[in-house]
């Protein structure tokens, strides 16, 4: 079992959840994050004054799949994600990551349960 951590634009959760879930993928936390990186933040505008802003807003996805599903989850998070043909700077990235167990408030589960 592995733990995909997804950054990604909050305008494409809604597409990442319905493409894993067509794959079998129902194992999913998703956390607010903010960040930075080849982007160096943005411009903005607000009652005439520009500003810089460094931390654009993101999100974190939490995905826990088995290793049989790991490659197939990798593709639809990056075709789903992406908000052009070829992707652009910004869409996110995607860490993968070992998970050897997991603690629930009634012990150690195994993956099945998580």
């Amino acid at each position: 079992m592995k733990l995909l951590l997804a950054i990604v634009q909050p305008t494409k959760l809604n597409a990442v959840r319905e493409a894993l879930e067509r794959i079998g993928v129902r194992r999913l936390t998703v956390c607010d994050a903010q960040g930075y990186g080849r982007q160096r933040g943005q411009t903005a505008t607000y009652r005439g004054i520009e500003y810089k802003v460094n931390m654009l807003r993101k999100l974190a996805l939490e995905i826990w799949v088995d290793d049989d599903v790991l490659e197939g989850a990798i593709e639809v998070i990056l075709s789903a994600s992406r908000t052009g043909s070829e992707g652009n700077i910004g869409d996110g990235k995607i860490f993968v990551l070992p998970t050897e167990q997991a603690l629930t408030t009634e012990g150690v589960v195994g993956p099945s349960a998580l």
